[in-house]
């Protein structure tokens, strides 16, 4: 069983969104020197695992730390919103839901079947869903979450109205699940082939994405030339895929139908830094 390992924490830079007629806004992280400092929203430090992730307006940070409290950031404000989040294990990340107001943590274990829990970004409200295995690099769209399983063989989605979980098809292995799109079905991934190592559950920088309808178990490929090093779904269902460049990647954002509706480059020093949101 592939382990996975704590490493240090990330630094995670907002950049602010853009007018709709200009590039969106990207969120960005890469790890360094143990601190997290995102902009221009203020900074602040994240401990732990570097379980963290950002809000859909790109304003917001929750966090995991080493007691497995969960915390929100916003500016110099930090508060702790709940306890007992699976700590020490950079893969057992929080979700935000698609609107922002709730979050979603996986409890008491990282490598088998475990609960998930919801609570509301100010504390309140919080709930138990039924057990999953899908507990890693949660993911939240619509009524479903997706996680990778602890020792990277497979990817489950559970139902945030029923508890009730279900194993995607078309994935045999995975260590990193970036997005759903809107209707829960397709997931953003990253594959492993049977004898590649899991690694140690961090975000990754860059990777190859892959995506599948998690009831079909069909592959989408999308119709982008180039190295892909990463993709999500945005709110309104469309695609944006990250396309890696010799002095700046490159954005291009797909239609449902996989027809560019834009494209666009990112700043050239983050190119070698980790892309979390497309806002």
């Amino acid at each position: 069983m592939r382990r996975l390992l704590a490493v240090a924490v990330a630094l995670v830079a907002l950049i602010p969104a853009a007018p709709a007629s200009a590039a969106p806004g990207l969120v960005f992280y890469r790890y360094e020197n143990g601190s997290a400092v995102y902009s221009p929203y203020g900074k602040t430090v994240v401990g732990g695992a570097g379980q963290f992730s950002v809000s859909p307006d790109g304003r917001k940070v929750a966090w995991i730390d080493d007691s497995g409290r969960v915390h929100v950031r916003a500016g110099s404000s930090d508060k702790v919103i709940a306890k007992g989040a699976v700590s020490g294990t950079p893969c057992a990340t929080p979700a935000w839901s698609p609107d922002g107001k709730r979050i979603a943590y996986a409890m008491t274990a990282a490598e088998s079947m475990a609960p998930i829990a919801i609570v509301g970004a100010d504390g309140t409200g919080r709930k138990k869903l039924g057990k999953t295995y899908g507990v890693c690099h949660l993911a939240w769209s619509g009524r479903s979450l997706a996680g990778y399983t602890g020792n990277t063989d497979g990817i489950h989605v559970i139902d945030t109205i029923t508890g009730k979980s279900r194993k995607a098809k078309g994935v045999s292995g995975s260590n990193h699940v970036q997005s759903l799109s809107p209707d829960g079905r397709k997931v953003v991934f990253q594959a492993l082939k049977p004898t590649a190592e899991g690694g140690d559950g961090s975000w990754p920088y860059w990777y190859t994405p892959r995506i599948v309808d998690t009831v079909t178990g069909k592959r989408v490929t999308p119709p982008v030339k180039g190295t892909l090093i990463g993709a999500m779904y945005l709110k309104d269902g469309r695609l944006a895929v990250r396309v890696k460049g010799a002095k700046h990647n490159t954005i291009v954002v797909l239609t449902p139908a996989m027809q560019v509706s834009a494209k666009f480059a990112e700043p050239a020093k983050y190119r070698s830094s980790g892309l979390l949101r497309v806002l």
